[in-house]
């Protein structure tokens, strides 16, 4: 196929993905009847409030974002023309375990354990936590994502591989407001004209068009849409690369969550002046010093810890302003697992 029908195809996915993310965005933050906006959108009222969080600046904002962009996701998969049948599935497999077990975790998840290690250390003394239930959970999805792609049995283990470890590693860049969105637009954008573009049009497109919540600390993407991105990003890569060149792809994405146990992203980005002009775009100016967030540190909107970091202190919100702060809010995090 050519490039040109590629990227038509891709570019056709990314349009059919934000409308249907948008739509699923809008559908799940209308407020019911009797209830105002605010109950729904911001978590007020009880049918929303697990999916509330209360940022670093006191306001409310929800976790809504992150499912939102796995439904429209899948819908424009689904609906994309011209999309191989096995392609589609793996798409549509991927999106959904990650963001299923990464809303599990989002919803019920503590800060009892906090990295590979942490979970390791729980399983040891006999308890299981619901970030190993999550990479348990996406490792079998994505090995199952991985063998639609291809059946042999080498390549659907480097797939799933690939799949899971791409869905872990986009959510350790959730740790600013739009930060996982740019890497993964970044990321993706090359392969819309490639022989996986009607995988990666649709997330892509999802993305970009719940881009502005994100950036405006309306909402965030949590677990789920961390995990779901990265996820159909895994797919992509596993469907257009060969061999070699996943093997090196799921190095590069080992390489970088081990890095993520010692090394503070966040600080490496802060010191890089265009990687901090860049992760800077379109946000809102901070309201002042705050305490570092940092790859295994505090949520970025979040006064409550993440689950997952280790070496920065919460950023505490005031009390009259917290709304369910003792409820991990599990948007990013080092290695979110």
């Amino acid at each position: 196929m050519s490039r040109g029908r590629s990227l038509c195809r891709g570019l056709a996915g990314a349009a059919l993905g934000a409308i249907a993310a948008r739509t699923a965005f809008t559908r799940a933050t209308q407020a019911p009847r009797g209830d105002s906006v605010d109950d729904v959108f911001l978590g007020s009222g009880p049918s929303r409030d697990l999916w509330a969080r209360t940022n670093f600046r006191g306001e409310k904002v929800t976790l809504l974002e992150g499912p939102a962009l796995a439904a429209g996701t899948c819908a424009a998969a689904l609906l994309t023309p011209g999309v191989p049948g096995r392609l589609r599935m793996a798409t549509v497999t991927a999106a959904t375990g990650a963001a299923g077990f990464g809303a599990y975790d989002d919803i019920s998840g503590s800060s009892s354990a906090r990295g590979f290690k942490g979970h390791l250390g729980a399983l040891a003394r006999g308890e299981v936590t619901t970030g190993a239930v999550k990479v348990a959970g996406i490792g079998l999805t994505g090995l199952l994502a991985g063998a639609m792609v291809e059946r042999r049995p080498v390549d659907a283990l480097v797939n799933g591989a690939l799949i899971a470890g791409s869905a872990n590693l986009l959510n350790l860049f959730d740790l600013r407001p739009g930060r996982a969105a740019k890497v993964g637009l970044i990321a993706g954008f090359p392969a819309l004209a490639g022989p996986a573009a009607g995988a990666v049009g649709p997330v892509l497109g999802a993305t970009a068009a719940l881009l502005p919540e994100d950036l405006g600390e309306r909402a965030m993407m949590g677990d789920a849409g961390a995990n779901a991105l990265g996820a159909v990003l895994g797919v992509s890569a596993a469907a257009a690369l060969p061999r070699p060149a996943r093997v090196g792809m799921l190095g590069a994405v080992v390489g970088l969550t081990l890095a993520s146990e010692f090394v503070s992203f966040s600080k490496v980005i802060s010191a890089t002046p265009p990687l901090r002009a860049l992760d800077d775009v379109g946000r809102r100016p901070a309201p002042g010093p705050q305490a570092p967030d940092t790859a295994t540190g505090a949520d970025h909107r979040s006064g409550v810890r993440p689950s997952d970091g280790k070496d920065t202190p919460p950023i505490t919100v005031p009390a009259q302003q917290s709304l369910q702060t003792t409820r991990r809010h599990s948007n990013g995090g080092p290695d979110r697992t």
